[in-house]
């Protein structure tokens, strides 16, 4: 089978790469990035287990995919994803994600092609308890431009519902280590600032508020799991390895970096009140998500071992 992987440079797009290899179903795998980001070290030493091809494209372009033959399964990670600037970025965001959709959903109809499409979590906002897939439209409050797209995406493929075959995953925050890693998001932004002995800045409102987060690790059992069951049931599952208070995250990283600097201050934009994801209709369907979002702590603080005094 062949897989088309959009966004491959990316945090979670490379390490799909990287380890695509393990699913043995998958026996070629077509890397497509448009580089604007300039994370070429992605493409650098990337295992040989499995076929292989990189292509520069911009889904932008609608016939950008239209070259490619007998691809069975398209990964969507290719997006514009930084919640916290996209307010500043709004209408170049809503253009970008929404082009680059289209054109994938148009290249799934035409061939066939089936389509594990990536969410946010963000898109519960303003919530007060435990919120899973059946949260009413009217409960879904998204509190920045990234998250406002992720609805109408999800959204789109509702109306395409039945032209295609799609599972959207309502993912986490992203931890871990990928060669495409970014620090925007607060495991990795943590870190980078502990391993630099700089101050960690976090809103005052915000320690003790709960958040999901995802593992890579786990991230990566999503899509195998996807491709290994066909698990295509064109609907919507939240994915999340932990609920994980600021507070708790922070204690995380103390554990291996014990003299952490922190400082409250307060948010110009607080976007989210404290809430868990309910991540149990994943886990009925068969995959249960448990990663240690601690092990990405671990993993990432290692990558700048080499500070340590």
């Amino acid at each position: 089978m062949k897989l088309l992987i959009t966004g491959a440079c990316g945090h979670i797009g490379s390490f799909v790469a990287e380890h695509i290899h393990k699913i043995k179903e998958i026996k070629e795998t077509i890397l497509i990035d448009n580089l604007k980001s300039n994370r070429h070290s992605s493409l650098f030493n990337l295992r040989k287990k499995s076929k292989k091809r990189f292509y520069i494209r911009d889904l932008n372009n609608p016939k950008s995919l239209n070259d490619f033959k007998n691809v069975d399964f398209i990964i969507h990670c290719a997006s514009m994803t930084n919640a916290e600037k996209s307010f500043g970025k709004k209408n170049q965001m809503f253009s970008n994600n929404i082009n680059c959709l289209k054109t994938v959903i148009k290249y799934c109809k035409s061939k066939k092609v089936k389509l594990i499409h990536l969410s946010s979590t963000s898109v519960y906002g303003k919530q007060a308890d435990i919120v899973d897939e059946t949260c009413e439209k009217k409960y879904l409050k998204p509190q920045s431009p990234y998250a406002q797209i992720k609805i109408i995406e999800e959204n789109m493929l509702k109306k395409e519902s039945k032209k295609l075959k799609y599972t959207t995953f309502r993912f986490g925050t992203i931890s871990g280590v990928s060669k495409g890693i970014r620090f925007h998001t607060a495991v990795n932004k943590f870190c980078f600032n502990a391993a630099l002995n700089e101050k960690i800045l976090v809103y005052k409102t915000a320690l003790h508020q709960y958040r999901p987060y995802l593992s890579l690790k786990d991230a990566f059992k999503v899509f195998k799991f996807c491709i290994n069951k066909d698990f295509f049931k064109n609907d919507i599952y939240n994915a999340l390895s932990e609920n994980c208070t600021v507070n708790q995250i922070l204690n995380k990283i103390k554990k291996y970096k014990k003299n952490i600097k922190v400082a409250l201050v307060k948010a110009e934009i607080m976007n989210q009140l404290s809430y868990h994801v309910d991540g149990s209709k994943l886990k009925k369907s068969g995959l249960s998500l448990n990663a240690k979002i601690e092990k990405d702590v671990e993993e990432t603080l290692n990558l700048f071992d080499y500070l340590k005094s």
